[in-house]
């Protein structure tokens, strides 16, 4: 068991690294194993969700090397063995492999997803998604069997997803790839995750066109081949950070930021009264010096806000003036963290999966525990505002999504120590 203990009160100056996608990155491993030879990816996160993927993929047969952010994974001697739990349940994300299996071989056992409990997250449309092309899909002894007719993955076919969902766009986009004849995915996501693992496939001899719009055409193609491919820097832990730098700032600039990937957060901080300068991939947080402006959230598909901000942002929603609420459009479950804040001393109460918060709230450190990954993160910034020792348990699940957190904080001049008990 891990835990993180952290002094809070200390004021944050400097600089800190983002790191590569983490939502890319579970969905690129993934992608990499349906080339014929080595793909090289550069910039992934050293974190926990990465090294369970890449135990998936040495169980495959695939030869991987990871070192510095840079992974590198040769399929080339890869078997299709049936992977129907154990190492599979330990990530959401793990459910790529189902496109990627598909698109290969065209069958695969691939056990159900775990990750996060944020309410239900269905693999409806996935299947729906598969069964589109041709698959037979089936449940057995918890695990999806995939199977295909001798005539493989068939194309010529128009997806329409009822609901947007990131990951029924990334694993149709997957299993399509290698269809014969086009494949149209409407109502499609548009976040630029699904955009970066259309640049690897494209790279790797895909023909994908659409990525980042709500239609995606994709025309099938035979074979892949490896690629080197930089992937895009994380978003979230950006949003993650600036949120810190709001609440503690005395001047932090967070780099490797992509502007336009956090343009509806940056409005949201900007609106409670964040000073920020935007730089070309960069954003520097200026010291607050007035009181904040308490705002309402919704969370909406991108480019809305993130679902998977409004945990992080909610400690400096909790320094600010007035009466707030958050609804979660596409978790409305994700309210776990409500509970822990409230044993800090936060005024906030889940009322009809809608967060109702009045402030300002004077935040003192405690015993608590990160449900989940984002929540985690919510409680490492309600620990670096709250006075005294606040120790967080379950701070595995923040080391899923978060690279090298204790680092960065340490550097910027937070008290933080990972302690394993």
């Amino acid at each position: 068991m891990k835990k993180f203990v952290i002094k809070g009160g200390h004021r944050l100056s400097g600089e800190v690294e983002v790191s590569g996608a983490k939502n890319s990155a579970v969905a690129l491993i993934p992608a990499a194993i349906m080339a014929d030879s080595e793909v090289v990816l550069e910039g992934v996160p050293d974190i926990q969700d990465v090294r369970a993927l890449i135990e998936i993929l040495r169980d495959f047969g695939c030869d991987v090397f990871f070192q510095e952010n840079v992974l590198k994974i040769d399929p080339t001697h890869m078997q299709n063995i049936p992977m129907p739990d154990g190492k599979i349940q330990s990530l959401r994300a793990s459910y790529y492999f189902m496109g990627a299996l598909l698109s290969k071989y065209g069958e695969g056992v691939v056990g159900l997803p775990g990750g996060c409990s944020l309410g239900p997250r269905p693999m409806d449309l996935h299947i729906k998604g598969f069964e589109a092309l041709g698959a037979t899909v089936k449940n057995e002894e918890g695990a999806i069997h995939l199977t295909t007719s001798d005539n493989g993955l068939q194309g010529d076919t128009t997806i329409y997803l009822d609901v947007v969902s990131v990951g029924a766009t990334i694993n149709i986009l997957l299993a399509a790839t290698q269809a014969k004849g086009e494949t149209v995915i409407e109502n499609a996501a548009r976040e630029p995750e699904i955009i970066d693992v259309a640049v690897l496939l494209n790279k790797m001899g895909a023909k994908i066109k659409g990525a980042g719009t709500s239609t995606i055409r994709v025309e099938g193609v035979d074979e892949l081949h490896g690629v080197s491919h930089q992937m895009i820097p994380d978003r979230i832990e950006a949003g993650t950070y600036l949120t810190a730098a709001a609440a503690m700032g005395d001047g932090v600039r967070i780099n490797n930021v992509i502007y336009e990937h956090i343009e509806s957060f940056v409005a949201k901080l900007r609106e409670m009264g964040v000073d920020m300068t935007i730089e070309q991939d960069a954003i520097y947080v200026h010291p607050t010096t007035k009181p904040l402006k308490m705002v309402d959230i919704k969370t909406m598909p991108y480019p809305g806000f993130a679902t998977d901000l409004q945990q992080p942002i909610t400690p400096l929603l909790l320094l600010a003036e007035g009466k707030g609420m958050i609804e979660d459009t596409i978790y409305p479950k994700r309210v776990n963290h409500i509970p822990e804040l409230q044993l800090m001393g936060a005024n906030a109460q889940v009322k009809n999966d809608h967060i109702m918060m009045e402030g300002p709230n004077h935040l003192i450190g405690a015993t608590v525990r990160a449900s989940d990954l984002r929540a985690g993160a919510c409680l490492i910034n309600a620990a670096l505002i709250a006075d005294g020792v606040t120790e967080l348990y379950g701070a595995e699940n923040i080391l899923r999504g978060y690279d090298h957190v204790t680092d960065k904080l340490h550097a910027l001049g937070a008290e933080i120590e990972l302690i394993e008990e």
